[in-house]
């Protein structure tokens, strides 16, 4: 009996924001999907006193990064993004999350950039009407531009840091 072939990936959890309170939940929530313990380094996060950050990578089959960003959908005043690279037969991913906007999911390509698959693109192309400000609306909408604006300060606060491997096996 034949199996099928593990599609390995990896990616990156980015906790850009969150109170001192959720921390063990999200850890928790990380290590259901993960299936293994996660240690977790809180620091302070610079634009936000009462705000920690941390970011843990990632090693497992592909789809991981979507369950893990599920998985930590749901808490108040928690920023992240979740990416996975892209593997044999699968694109790449990206899952970023704010309290006011809620979660935005785009395909990524193997430099990281946001891709807007054909049918999404006709799809905004048609509902512009030919109007060029329409149109750039509905592509800033499929590349979430409004979600990188919101996390580009809690990136660039996170600059200069390291970021810590967790393989998973079996």
């Amino acid at each position: 009996m034949s199996s099928i072939p593990r599609v390995v990936t990896r990616g990156v959890v980015f906790i850009h924001s969150t109170s001192n309170a959720l921390c063990p939940h999200i850890a928790w929530a990380m290590e259901s999907v993960l299936g293994q313990r996660v240690g977790l380094e809180w620091v302070r996060q610079p634009l936000s006193a009462r705000m920690l950050r941390t970011e843990l990578a990632w090693e497992g089959e592909a789809g991981t990064g979507g369950l893990l960003a599920s998985a930590l959908r749901g808490w108040d005043n928690l920023r992240y993004e979740v990416t996975e690279e892209p593997s044999p037969g699968n694109d790449g991913s990206r899952w970023s999350h704010t309290p006011s906007l809620g979660i935005h999911h785009a395909w990524t390509s193997v430099s990281g950039d946001a891709v807007i698959n054909e049918d999404r693109l006709r799809a905004a192309i048609s509902e512009s009407h030919g109007d060029p400000a329409a149109l750039s609306r509905e592509l800033d909408r499929l590349l979430g531009a409004a979600w990188d604006d919101e996390l580009e300060p809690f990136r660039r606060a996170a600059e200069g840091d390291n970021v810590r491997w967790l393989h998973m096996v079996g």
